[in-house]
């Protein structure tokens, strides 16, 4: 089964992975973008804001996607597999686009594998506001709260448009609250 843990910056999704890592040892753990050696270089770019056009930052998530689906996640599809992210991440901040067009290049670039699931951990405008306001900023956490806001609205709309079933947590409940949740009310489920 592959699980995909989706959710806005500092909404907890790499707490969630690290209990999940104790929870399921024998489970495939990735991330993307980088979950790969080319994967990494690109996270690189696309986190330090080389990309100065939107086209350019679509096409460097697309290239990480293709790559990441070719040598890590096809060769798990038959095993527990957890993703920091997938490509509704990637659809979601892909802004300004037709939304057919980019589940094209999305499917495209994955051949058309996609999550079983997906998990959404959701922020309130005030938490995600206080998170924020605890750490120094990314290229894209330094976009704002209103667009993080959107951007999470948009990963609702994007797993929905690929019709994947999906599981909405408020990202303000405890670490384990939201653990127990995943694990027994959607990942034991099958």
């Amino acid at each position: 089964m592959y699980v995909a843990i989706e959710g806005v910056d500092t909404c907890g999704k790499s707490t969630q992975i690290a209990l999940l890592k104790r929870r399921f040892p024998g489970a495939i753990f990735t991330k993307e973008p980088g979950g790969t050696a080319l994967g990494m270089k690109l996270r690189e770019l696309l986190l330090g804001g080389e990309a100065k056009s939107a086209k350019a930052e679509l096409l460097l998530f697309l290239a990480d996607r293709a790559e990441h689906m070719e040598l890590v996640i096809k060769p798990a599809l038959d095993k527990l597999l957890f993703s920091d992210r997938s490509l509704i991440s990637g659809m979601a901040y892909a802004k300004g686009w037709d939304e057919l067009w980019l589940k094209s290049l999305n499917l495209f670039a994955t051949e058309g594998i996609v999550p079983d699931k997906v998990v959404i951990l959701e922020l309130t405008a005030k938490e995600l506001s206080y998170r924020l306001s605890q750490k120094s900023h990314d290229s894209i956490e330094s976009r704002g709260v209103e667009y993080l806001l959107e951007l999470q609205e948009r990963i609702k709309q994007m797993t929905a448009l690929l019709g994947i079933p999906s599981l909405t947590l408020s990202a303000s409940l405890s670490p384990e609250e939201i653990h127990g949740r995943i694990v027994s009310g959607f990942v034991l489920k099958g």
